[in-house]
């Protein structure tokens, strides 16, 4: 008899462990346990299902060649047996059994086992908010909820939809909503969307939601949603007025669902998560936790985290499928990664934000730039703005951001793999990149985010970023704001209080810029502001900051000339 394997969870990190362990030992018995009726779905998929970019919802769970991934499926090609409408209600780590009960009749039974496989995922956050239980108040956690949302979008009375969270589902299925042809609302409680990022990216990402027309309120709190006497609902009531609509998305965060392991006295981590080491195994050696239930290691820090996404599911589900039929394989932990498109923008980020480096008392210094994809000449070239973050004790990279409608991910991943390397910013900057004009510019964003940060550390650049920028001006604060674009550039659109002096003209005219005052240059992307500071320090002036990212970096107010 070969050695018996129960995995607890259908979705994602259980039929990849699943999978895996079948590969690797062809006499084990096999079984995994699964609530719902569908296993194994492509749930990140389920926004671009709910637009129409994705037809049919067979798609979401069938392989790359159209089979589906269903009980049969696993049965005749895997060998593996599947209880799905199954609920698994205890582990017996002492007997080694998992008693599981059927959702349709109540019928128990118990599954002996070797190894055991926790992936039961992450649920989604119930906030206490009145009305939460709405007709048409809809949660987007598996695929039955996405046909759901998708049957009340195609009633042509839904002109609004509301979506409460601005976190990473909330922002992709504002889009799906978009594409559907209703007009959308997104209603956050903290001052900024997408909190994984920096104040001053998010900024951008909120400018160009709104640019395509999604309204963003943040700063928001929910206070009740209101409905009719049909028990459906009619609006959303926050903090700061209601919002009329007949169908709002509840997408508040997840936590880890670790209640089964809990109740069989498995050791949960510091970030809601099961505990595990390298290897996966939980407290208990015969048990091993996978996806979106187990605690993560953030390599860059080596702090605990929470990050449920598919990518790092499937990866785990594959390390724990290895392990459970004898083999060592290590899972190193993860970077934060996350990608993100957002209409015709790209938004990623890995690494520690320069907020959460400080909360973790960390010394950080960063830098953002902007640059094309590709040379201005190259048709199809897009902006990119880009942040790096350094530890300022040692150089090391430990945090990236990108947006923007250029090529963002390629960058991203090339960072990921150098923090993994625990490279320095003058590593990265003599990183040898490929390059061709279709596909970069020969000093890659990248190199020059980096040798920019570089020039920040070495003290021969002062930077300011957008948002301080925008606090001292609110603040009332007296400086000189020294636009060094040319005078059409300057007309077309600027910064509210600028001073126009053209690159050109600025050593002639260098008498005009304060010696005795604070000075702020920026350009299209501030590499002219660049050149502007590196220009009046020759002439004796020593309080020249420039504007990181530049012009094309700026999310507030501007102006132009009549």
């Amino acid at each position: 008899m070969g050695k018996r394997i129960v995995v607890i969870g259908g979705v994602a990190a259980g039929p990849k462990a699943a999978a895996r362990a079948r590969r690797l030992d062809p006499s084990a018995e096999i079984t995994i346990v699964e609530k719902d009726e569908i296993l194994s779905y492509a749930g990140c998929g389920l926004p671009y299902y709910i637009s129409g970019m994705v037809h049919d919802r067979k798609e979401l769970i069938a392989t790359p060649v159209g089979v589906l991934r269903d009980p049969q499926f696993f049965a005749k090609v895997k060998d593996i047996k599947i209880l799905n409408k199954t609920v698994a209600t205890s582990v017996d780590r002492p007997a080694k059994e998992v008693e599981v009960q059927s959702v349709e009749t109540g019928e128990t039974q118990r599954l002996p086992y070797d190894k055991l496989v926790i992936a039961t995922g992450a649920e989604t956050l119930e906030p206490p908010i009145p009305g939460k239980d709405l007709k048409n108040v809809v949660r987007l956690k598996r695929l039955e909820d996405a046909d759901r949302f998708r049957e009340y979008m195609r009633d042509s009375s839904c002109p609004q939809v509301v979506i409460v969270g601005g976190g990473l589902i909330g922002i992709e299925m504002a889009e799906a909503v978009r594409e559907c042809g209703s007009g959308v609302t997104i209603v956050e409680m903290l001052p900024h969307i997408l909190p994984m990022l920096d104040a001053d990216m998010t900024c951008l990402v909120e400018k160009h939601l709104r640019q395509v027309g999604v309204t963003v309120a943040t700063g928001t709190r929910v206070e009740r949603f209101e409905g009719d006497e049909h028990g459906r609902l009619q609006s959303v009531v926050t903090s700061k007025g209601s919002f009329v609509a007949p169908l709002a998305l509840l997408s508040i965060g997840l936590r880890p669902n670790v209640e089964l392991a809990k109740k069989a006295g498995l050791l949960i981590g510091p970030a809601g998560g099961i505990a595990v080491n390298q290897y996966l195994q939980t407290s208990d050696p015969d048990i091993y936790a996978a996806g979106d239930c187990a605690e993560k290691s953030c390599f860059v820090r080596g702090t605990s985290c929470f990050l449920p996404l598919g990518s790092v599911a499937n990866k785990e589900g594959r390390v724990a499928g290895s392990n459970v039929v004898g083999r060592a394989d290590r899972f190193p932990g993860v970077a934060g990664a996350t990608a993100l498109k957002v209409f015709d923008w790209n938004v990623g980020r890995a690494g520690l934000s320069v907020e959460q480096a400080a909360m973790l008392g960390v010394p950080v210094v960063s830098m953002t730039v902007s640059a094309p994809d590709k040379p201005h000449y190259y048709p199809g070239n897009q902006p990119v703005i880009l942040k790096l973050i350094a530890e300022k004790a040692n150089r090391r990279l430990i945090g990236i951001q990108g947006v923007g409608p250029g090529e963002v991910m390629k960058r991203i991943d090339v960072a990921i793999t150098a923090m993994a390397g625990r490279m320095t910013v003058d590593d990265v900057a003599q990183l040898d990149l490929s390059y061709a004009p279709p596909y970069s510019e020969a000093m890659d964003v990248l190199i020059h985010c980096a040798n920019s940060l570089r020039n920040k550390l070495d003290g021969l650049l002062m930077g300011v970023s957008c948002t301080e920028l925008q606090a001292s001006r609110q603040a009332g604060e007296q400086f000189m704001l020294l636009d060094v674009r040319t005078p059409d550039e300057h007309h077309a659109g600027r910064i509210p209080g600028s001073t126009l002096i053209p690159l050109g003209a600025l050593r002639a005219r260098a008498s005009e810029v304060p010696q005795d005052k604070r000075v702020v240059a920026y350009c299209k992307t501030s590499l002219r502001a660049w050149e502007a500071s590196r220009i009046l320090e020759g002439q004796g002036h020593h309080n020249v900051e420039i504007l990181e990212g530049g012009f094309v970096a700026w999310p507030f107010e501007t102006e132009q000339s009549a």
